[in-house]
């Protein structure tokens, strides 16, 4: 079954520390709070919304496309993972050459590819991992030694998959379990990857100036948060690095909801966005519209990705908040959904973040995104 990233998940301390925050947050002298509500540096203009994105299987468990499916969810975005060590274990010849033998492309990409054409559904690819000729490590979320092997790889998939505009640079690099190296409370883990992010953005838009470049891609919380990851993400030359889109997942354990306080110190959750947009404005000096690559809760259990959950009514109701929220501000491009489908209660820590059940029965979550707008 060919499959989209499946989330190796937040650490349980990364919700932990979210619940914390939000603690935290209530405890915040009157003041501080009243500086940090309210405050929409762009609000939408009427008559536009988010993209409705999502993250899921390119088939479903019993074996048929899923994206009839996404077309009846009104999904306008499928967002699928490729791996640069998987797709090139070895080191190529010519790696800006798409045909280079060394080259194992992905068939499951090309499967999603030519189902979302026929839906009308447009692709994102999120590339992440390096091989370890690239960075004589291992580990595949080690940063490459030299950021143009990266470069000559997404020139390469960019020639290969023409029709896909929309490019994330790597997943959740504020991590340490997806991006090293990465001290915490350090900024060489954000400025390997300013670096990473500067030669992709050049090789995607030397393909096509068409192509969108989405960078940053955050968690909420992580070894280095939001905050602190903008703030030291920089470039030898002091300039934060080019993008078109800043890239944020904005998970969290409270309501989606207008006007909450900043839950804590440095985090960025989906209640957030105006004091993260204000930061980034400060810093590229222009509105940064905002690419929400996947938010999602748990319902009725605990998994191996959140230890915070809510019962599938409550489920469906923050799918309708998270959508009316974001659709409240014009800089937030698309809302993506994490995932499709449960799995199956037999596997260790089953997610319970789907909008179906693992026997493919549509859970409440699954009409309010239906109906989101």
């Amino acid at each position: 079954m060919a499959t989209s990233r499946r989330r190796s998940g937040l650490a349980a301390a990364v919700v932990i520390a979210a619940l914390a925050a939000i603690a935290l947050g209530s405890l915040l002298p009157a003041a501080a709070q009243a500086g940090t509500r309210g405050h929409h540096p762009t609000k939408r203009s009427s008559g536009h919304r988010a993209l409705k994105m999502i993250w899921g299987t390119v088939d479903l468990p019993n074996g048929k496309s899923a994206f009839p499916t996404y077309h009846k969810l009104g999904v306008q975005v499928f967002q699928i993972e490729l791996n640069w060590a998987q797709t090139a274990p070895t080191k190529p010849a010519d790696p800006r050459n798409p045909n280079d033998p060394a080259y194992q492309w992905p068939s499951g990409l090309d499967q999603a590819l030519q189902s979302a054409a026929r839906y009308h559904i447009r692709v994102c690819i999120l590339v992440i991992g390096a091989p370890s000729w690239a960075t004589g490590n291992p580990s595949p979320f080690t940063a490459p030694t030299n950021p143009s092997d990266f470069a000559h790889f997404l020139t390469a998939a960019a020639t290969r998959y023409k029709s896909v505009r929309d490019w994330m640079i790597w997943g959740e690099p504020n991590r340490n379990a997806n991006f090293n190296p990465e001290p915490p409370n350090s900024p060489i883990g954000p400025r390997r990857y300013a670096l990473l992010l500067n030669a992709g953005y050049h090789a995607l838009k030397g393909v096509s100036r068409k192509n969108i470049v989405i960078g940053g891609n955050n968690a909420s919380y992580g070894t280095i948060n939001p905050q602190q990851f903008v703030n030291a993400m920089r470039l030898p030359n002091g300039k934060p690095p080019p993008l078109d889109y800043y890239g944020l997942n904005p998970y969290t354990a409270r309501p989606p909801a207008l006007h909450q306080a900043v839950c804590c110190k440095g985090g960025r959750d989906i209640d957030d966005l105006p004091a993260f947009e204000t930061q980034l404005q400060h810093t590229y000096h222009r509105t940064v519209p905002l690419w929400l690559s996947e938010f999602t809760i748990s319902s009725n259990s605990n998994n191996r990705a959140f230890n915070f959950h809510v019962s599938r009514k409550v489920q469906a109701r923050w799918v309708t908040a998270a959508f009316k929220l974001v659709n409240t501000y014009r800089y937030v491009v698309g809302l993506g959904w994490f995932n499709l489908t449960d799995d199956p209660p037999s596997v260790p820590g089953a997610l319970t973040t789907g909008l179906l059940t693992w026997n493919l029965k549509p859970k409440p979550a699954f009409f309010a995104y239906e109906h989101a707008r």
